[in-house]
């Protein structure tokens, strides 16, 4: 929770599930910025996007929760984001820390439902000044 709190913006890929969810979230405190996922409830679905791109510190993030079949997923992001720094998806709950073309290709896991996951994750993500993107995954206990 420390890692939400302090972050200046929060990414969510989607499965907030539920409009409660949402707002338990917002009121952690930093601006949220998130696209809707296969397991959310109608509501969520109608206020979230499918996709975005969001800008923070001068560097392009790409957002979307269903990134499709893996064979040809970094490259069909890649087309579908083209001028971002790094591209974030949801939907698989298994961490992905790759670079592709010089784009990040990020799934940060999943904090709460891991899955087929190894483990409870998040990314970090810094932007540096020209927005150089640094990701970090955090792993939870």
């Amino acid at each position: 929770m420390e890692h939400l709190r302090a972050a200046d913006l929060v990414l969510h890929a989607g499965d907030l599930s539920t409009l409660a969810a949402l707002d338990e979230l917002r009121a952690i405190g930093p601006p949220l910025e998130a696209v809707h996922g296969n397991a959310d409830e109608p509501a969520l679905r109608a206020l979230l996007p499918e996709e975005r791109i969001v800008e923070v510190g001068g560097a392009r993030i790409g957002m979307r929760h269903d990134p499709g079949p893996s064979a040809g997923r970094a490259e069909r992001l890649l087309r579908r984001f083209p001028d971002c720094d790094a591209v974030v998806f949801g939907h698989t709950h298994l961490p992905l820390v790759e670079v592709h073309e010089r784009t990040w290709v990020l799934n940060p896991g999943s904090p709460t439902e891991r899955r087929r996951g190894p483990f409870r994750s998040m990314l970090v993500l810094a932007i540096g000044g020209g927005g150089g993107v640094r990701p970090e995954l955090v792993r939870l206990t």
